[in-house]
């Protein structure tokens, strides 16, 4: 009897384990932003959380964020504009700041809610840097992957050699017609090892479309190094949230020195991270890391 009863323990752990380390179930929606449709994956329940995605990329990069965060949040992940399933508007003027917030916002108000905690990687940090200053209302919380506030960014551009050097591929994106270049298949091989990862990446970015991403540089980047470079965006107005920046210090394309003096600009806590080992997508080189610290920061502050 004893021997059983220890047997059926084992079972019920091994079933508890199992149905914790399950991925979330999915569900597909579309928001609406003056007719461009959104396309975003939920999953979960509790405090909304919306996943922003940069170059090159798509909602499936917060896959196992959204698996540590979907027993305690509602987890959304957007596939921008000009990415995978969401629409693809052409011209780059459909690309400034204006429309990609719009985009966000839209994709709160699809939820039910009036503001969300953000997360953003590269230019879904960038576009997050400009929502917490500019909608205010919009962000509970913001938490920043990668990319300096744009203060920081703008004086390492015109201060900083090396990321001065390290940005040459942005200008060069800006090249009309620079997408020729790039393929589905190029973009897709950024993305790791994995044969199973990369196929879903090569099937998203097949339907994508490389100049709407080209788009996002164009519309937004500066155009040149140098003193007169500008913070991109908005005017720099005091974000008034708690913020939680985490930075790979591997990264070639964004100086670590560009975060900074980040606390100058916030008015709320602001926690810093920096990771030794990780590269440009933090989130993938250091995942278990960048997704625990995630989720303890979020619950300290709920």
């Amino acid at each position: 009897m004893k021997h059983l009863l220890i047997a059926v323990g084992l079972v019920f752990a091994l079933a508890i384990a199992g149905a914790a380390s399950a991925a979330p179930a999915f569900e597909d929606h579309y928001a609406n932003d003056a007719g461009v449709k959104i396309h975003y994956v939920a999953a979960g329940h509790g405090p909304l959380v919306v996943m922003i995605h940069g170059f090159p990329d798509y909602w499936g990069t917060w896959k196992p964020l959204m698996g540590e965060l979907d027993g305690s949040y509602r987890v959304v992940a957007m596939d921008l504009r000009g990415y995978n399933l969401s629409d693809k508007p052409q011209g780059v003027e459909n690309y400034t700041f204006p429309h990609l917030i719009a985009d966000i916002e839209a994709v709160i108000k699809a939820e039910g809610q009036t503001n969300a905690i953000i997360i953003g990687h590269d230019w879904g940090a960038a576009i997050s840097w400009q929502l917490a200053m500019t909608r205010p209302d919009l962000v509970g919380k913001l938490i920043i992957m990668s990319v300096p506030h744009p203060a920081g960014f703008a004086r390492e551009m015109a201060t900083n050699k090396a990321q001065q050097a390290g940005s040459q591929y942005a200008r060069n994106f800006q090249t009309p017609g620079f997408e020729k270049n790039l393929s589905p298949e190029m973009l897709a091989g950024m993305h790791g090892p994995d044969p199973a990862v990369r196929a879903e990446y090569l099937e998203a970015f097949k339907r994508s479309d490389i100049g709407a991403m080209l788009n996002y540089y164009r519309a937004n980047y500066p155009k040149t190094t140098g003193p007169e470079v500008q913070a991109m965006g908005a005017p720099i107005k005091p974000i008034t949230v708690p913020v939680l920046v985490i930075h790979g210090m591997k990264d070639t394309a964004l100086n670590a020195a560009g975060h900074n003096g980040t606390w100058d600009y916030v008015t709320a806590d602001t926690t810093i991270l920096m990771i030794p080992n990780a590269g440009h997508w933090v989130q993938h080189d250091a995942q278990n890391l960048v997704d625990r610290t995630v989720h303890d920061w979020l619950d300290a502050r709920r």
